[in-house]
């Protein structure tokens, strides 16, 4: 019997894109299908620590640097494209060799834009079919183009968010016109559902990165010099070398495992996070309470936070507004609609049966 050969990749800005391929991979692995992941950074070390058993390739990353300041957030990555356009080229330079060696049926390819091939299906991981750069619509409509232009390169395109009027990322997910093969496939979470008595009053996630993780981190061990509650906080530091200087009454951890953070967060009254997406899509399978405060000058990130906020899905709040008893007050009365969801929630598990059916008939 031929167990399919499946390479999963994503990209290495952050640690969203490695988190929200976990349930991709493990729903592989189920259907024992022999799975490779290829990354870099911190991305590669999450994933080994949660797949130790799986064969692993290292790619390097596209070593995106990013400014401390809102105001040169844009214009730093706008800086950086032509090196964004040759790691892309490097990296689909890299994947012809790895398949003259490996012979992989199917390229999963969370955001990297290079990870296409000829000889396997080629699947493309993103929630941004629609690219808000902060620069206006002239800039949004020519990166779109661009996008459009590698993501066509691709058998399918797999959107991590709910068809109609209500979803999580908004225009982000939802243009007035799709890329070809292009499918909705509902959220992805590495989250289950517990059951469980709370422990925490509060559990800060921190994320992101540098510098803008630590200056935020700063303000909220700032915050909890004058909050009574039990706190947890998760700094989100994966190897660790960036030790905390501050002496603080709350417990923390450098950094937790996926069923460990699932854990601590069911055990929370709230949680306070970046408005990433994996993030959204991880409180909304655990249809737990949030306040997201978006990375400043992230274009994506601050218009998902006034999207949930605006259609009653998040309480959200700005960094520079940030209070935490004020905004803990205020998020008290917040509708938190997630019920509309929940039917969803699984749709990724369709798609990989049908992809693998598909496997079949070539």
């Amino acid at each position: 019997m031929h167990f399919p050969k499946i390479l999963v990749a994503p990209l290495d800005w952050g640690l969203g894109h490695a988190t929200r391929c976990i349930p991709v991979i493990n729903e592989l692995v189920s259907r024992h299908c022999c799975v490779w992941l290829a990354a870099g950074g911190s991305g590669l070390q999450l994933l080994r620590n949660e797949f130790p058993e799986l064969p692993f390739l290292s790619l390097k990353g596209y070593d995106i640097f990013y400014h401390n300041t809102k105001s040169n957030f844009k214009w730093t990555i706008a800086k950086q494209i032509p090196k964004i356009a040759a790691s892309i080229k490097r990296e689909h330079n890299w994947l012809k060799k790895v398949m003259d060696d490996h012979h992989f049926d199917v390229i999963i390819s969370d955001n990297r834009y290079g990870l296409y091939s000829k000889k396997a299906l080629s699947v493309f991981i993103t929630h941004q079919v629609n690219i808000t750069t902060g620069m206006g619509n002239l800039a949004d409509k020519l990166l779109q183009q661009i996008n459009y232009r590698y993501i066509k390169k691709f058998d399918e395109c797999w959107i991590p968010d709910f068809e109609g009027p209500q979803n999580l990322a908004g225009k982000l997910s939802h243009p007035s016109v799709l890329p070809p093969h292009t499918k909705y496939i509902g959220a992805l979470s590495r989250f289950k559902k517990k059951e469980g008595k709370k422990k925490y009053d509060l559990v800060i996630i921190l994320s992101g990165p540098e510098p803008r993780r630590t200056i935020f981190e700063q303000l909220v061990l700032n915050e909890l010099e004058t909050y009574n509650g039990k706190t947890l906080l998760v700094r989100g530091v994966v190897n660790g070398s960036n030790a905390l200087n501050t002496v603080t009454r709350a417990e923390v951890v450098d950094f937790l495992s996926s069923d460990e953070l699932n854990t601590v967060i069911e055990q929370s009254m709230w949680v306070i996070c970046r408005s990433g997406y994996t993030s959204v899509m991880d409180l909304v399978q655990l249809e737990h309470k949030a306040i997201l405060v978006p990375t400043p000058g992230q274009p994506e990130q601050e218009y998902l936070a006034q999207w949930l906020h605006q259609n009653q899905i998040f309480y959200t709040s700005t960094e520079a507004s940030f209070s935490l008893q004020r905004t803990l007050r205020e998020a008290t009365g917040f509708p938190f609609r997630f019920a509309a969801f929940q039917p969803f929630l699984s749709g990724y598990k369709t798609h990989i049966d049908r992809l693998l059916q598909k496997l079949k008939l070539i």
